[in-house]
């Protein structure tokens, strides 16, 4: 008996829910399950409400998934008996996975084996590394340039974070896409990097580590080849990074980004009740998704005073009810074997947590956003050994897509020019790079409401921010930015025909149309709101709650209409009727009551035994600052000698900056630090990739 798996998204406002999607049968631990085809073992897992993948060998800690992108280690499973990362392999037909119980088994040695020696060596002018924004708007520029290029990427779909992206990118309309769905804009640079003839791309090939001589390895879709670039290009993104807290590492903790690969990727529903930790964009944008796929997002917290994403992700799910806590921080998280409630406190000035200002929420996942690491590691070793080595998007800098995509473009240009190519990059080019990078403005308040027109826009864009699709879209150019750059704020003045154009582009959600004109009374108006919420949430005759710009409840209105339309771009627009003195406060909808909050009856004290720092190898914060206590040791190899910390299957990617952590919290000068020792592969390489069996091409 197959079970069908029961956690799918069903419908979603945005995503296109296929209605029969090929499907293939497997087993875990001997169930039989039902699974999309080709699509990666952790996702058909938690599909199926599975999500706890194993325990680990050491103490019987129950593990998951964290980052569902290949650089933790949190998923390991044996996939036909060989130990495999479950979020970057794919389910196959009759593929027997077991949950990893105690250290894995060695396969039978019963296929004579010979190491390759006839390992294959490409040339190419440029090798990119990751066909992300970056990586693939640099292929796109270096390949209309006549740039003879390699671009491999790890994953088999390309785009990178994009494919996750279901929300209008902020930004330039004219430089990076925006006004543009995320997921659509990787689609059109795919398209714009295979129509270059001069360009290659490899797929499900990671490029794996940086060689004297100016080699390069890559894992060719499972065969280890040498490419010799005359350039090499970095563009690998980000990686999402730990928190340290009583119960990190219990099922259900993951990443931001593990949980819209989950849900707007594979369209999996992974959670019912969820907690943020993170006020970024990618906490506020995540909180947004999961109520778009139907989960109810209990709360946020952020331990800065102000959130430092933009205020227009903030208010949106403010005006749906999800309350946002600032300066507050995560405690611990609790449960058994998986998350079932996490504790929250104030803190004060110096971050510290203030007792008796704990709250608890019962939820079924907390989710961490608290920031991105560089996966630069292959430009540093390249810059080691001396190669013609550049870095662009999140492995150059951290900051938006558009960004990234704007830099992709510019160190395109640059590396033809090093390549000897008559080329230019237009002056103005840092400076728009500059806006697309830069940390949300001050909130310097919103530009006046015209109240002599009958119909107008009310725009609640308040914040220095790079956008403006709404000034691009405008047919009677009535909406202008007059500080003079995207940072600025848009402004309404002249005559509007109420055509919504502006309110169906906004990336921020921030743009309402007031329309007068309908009640010759003069008592009720028509508001008309951008809505990306799920089918029926609402209906047209129904009476919904309306709330202002950051969340408050401003009164009642009825909704007379829903528009939707292939010029909307999968958002549709609700029509309110509301008291004529009410609308130009009305900005959202509440679809949730923001409470109520619970006072735990005792919090724990936070004990650094039950802290684990390096999930690989089961180490704790106790462990490790006893450790540097008793020796002096400065030194991340001496830490990982003694400790094993780092030693795992991730490679260190989640313990390093946690452990640099534990030394600064023992007053140590992180400059005093010396720097943990590379590994010769960035990431794990299978045996296969050199072998072929006794007899085969290239044996001995």
């Amino acid at each position: 008996m197959v079970a069908r798996a029961p956690d799918r998204l069903e419908r979603h406002p945005i995503l296109e829910i296929p209605a029969h999607p090929p499907t293939v049968e497997f087993s875990f631990n001997g169930r039989g399950l039902e699974a999309r085809e080709s699509e990666m073992i952790s996702s058909a897992l938690f599909a199926n409400g599975i999500h706890v993948f194993g325990h680990h060998p050491r103490d019987g800690a129950p593990e998951g998934i964290f980052c569902a992108n290949g650089q933790c280690s949190q998923c390991l499973v044996l996939a036909d008996g060989i130990p495999v990362k479950a979020c970057v392999t794919a389910v196959r037909p009759g593929l027997a996975v077991r949950s990893l119980e105690d250290l894995p088994e060695l396969p039978p040695d019963d296929v004579p084996l010979h190491l390759r020696r006839d390992v294959s060596i490409v040339e190419t002018e440029v090798l990119i590394v990751g066909g992300g924004p970056a990586g693939l708007v640099a292929a796109a520029e270096l390949g209309r340039h006549g740039g003879r290029v390699i671009l491999a990427d790890d994953k088999r779909q390309l785009g990178g974070k994009l494919s996750l992206q279901t929300h209008n990118f902020f930004g330039s309309v004219r430089d990076c896409y925006a006004g543009t769905r995320g997921m659509d804009i990787g689609t059109r640079l795919e398209a714009e990097v295979r129509a270059q003839s001069t360009v290659e791309v490899w797929t499900d090939s990671p490029v794996v580590g940086v060689f004297e001589g100016g080699f390069v390895g890559v894992v060719k879709q499972g065969r280890f080849v040498l490419v010799h670039p005359r350039c090499l290009l970095v563009a690998a993104g980000a990686r999402e990074k730990a928190l340290a807290f009583p119960g990190a590492d219990l099922p259900g903790v993951y990443g931001g980004g593990a949980f819209q690969t989950l849900v707007n990727r594979d369209q999996v529903k992974p959670a019912k009740r969820l907690f943020i930790v993170g006020g970024g964009n990618v906490g506020l944008i995540v909180a947004y998704q999961a109520l778009q796929a139907g989960i109810d997002v209990v709360g946020l917290v952020e331990m800065l005073p102000e959130c430092g994403g933009y205020k227009v992700h903030r208010d949106k799910i403010l005006r749906l009810g999800v309350p946002v806590l600032t300066s507050h921080t995560v405690l611990r998280a609790e449960g058994r074997d998986h998350v079932e409630r996490v504790i929250v406190a104030r803190v004060d000035p110096q971050f510290r947590p203030i007792p008796g200002t704990e709250l608890q929420f019962d939820v079924d996942t907390l989710l961490i956003a608290v920031g991105l690491s560089s996966v630069n590691e292959l430009y540093e070793e390249g810059r080691r050994l001396g190669l013609a080595v550049y870095a662009a998007g999140d492995a150059q800098s951290i900051a938006e897509a558009s960004a990234a995509m704007f830099s992709g473009r510019i160190v395109a240009r640059r590396i033809l020019a090093d390549l000897g190519r008559p080329i230019e990059i237009p002056s103005e080019w840092g400076a728009m790079l500059e806006m697309l990078s830069s940390h949300p403005g001050p909130v310097l308040g919103t530009y006046p409401i015209p109240r002599e027109a009958k119909v107008y826009p009310v725009i609640r864009c308040a914040q220095e921010i790079p956008c403006n699709p709404c000034t691009e879209v405008c047919p009677d150019d009535s909406i202008a930015i007059p500080e003079g750059t995207i940072l600025g704020r848009p402004m309404f003045s002249g005559k509007c025909a109420g055509c919504l154009k502006c309110v169906a582009i906004c990336p921020g959600l921030a743009i309402a149309m007031v329309d007068r004109r309908v009640d010759p009374t003069g008592r009720t108006a028509k508001v008309t709101l951008p809505w990306e919420m799920p089918e029926g949430r609402i209906a047209p005759g129904e009476t919904v709650v309306t709330t202002g710009e950051e969340g408050a409840v401003v009164g009642t209105g009825k909704v007379v209409r829903i528009l939707s339309g292939k010029a909307l771009n999968r958002r549709r627009l609700v029509v309110l009727e509301v008291p004529a003195a009410q609308a130009d406060q009305v900005a959202g909808i509440r679809v949730r009551e923001p409470g109520p909050f619970v006072t735990p009856k005792t919090v724990p004290p936070t004990d650094d035994s039950e802290i684990t720092i390096c999930r690989c190898e089961r180490v704790t914060k106790e462990m490790i600052a006893d450790y540097i206590r008793t020796s002096g040791v400065r030194d991340f190899n001496g830490v990982k000698a003694a400790l094993r910390c780092g030693m795992g299957p991730c490679g260190g990617r989640t313990c390093l900056e946690l452990t640099a952590r534990i030394f600064r919290e023992l007053g140590i000068d992180p400059r005093s630090v010396s720097p943990p020792t590379r590994r010769p592969f960035t990431q794990e390489v299978p045996l296969a990739a050199f072998l072929v069996e006794e007899g085969g091409a290239g044996g001995v």
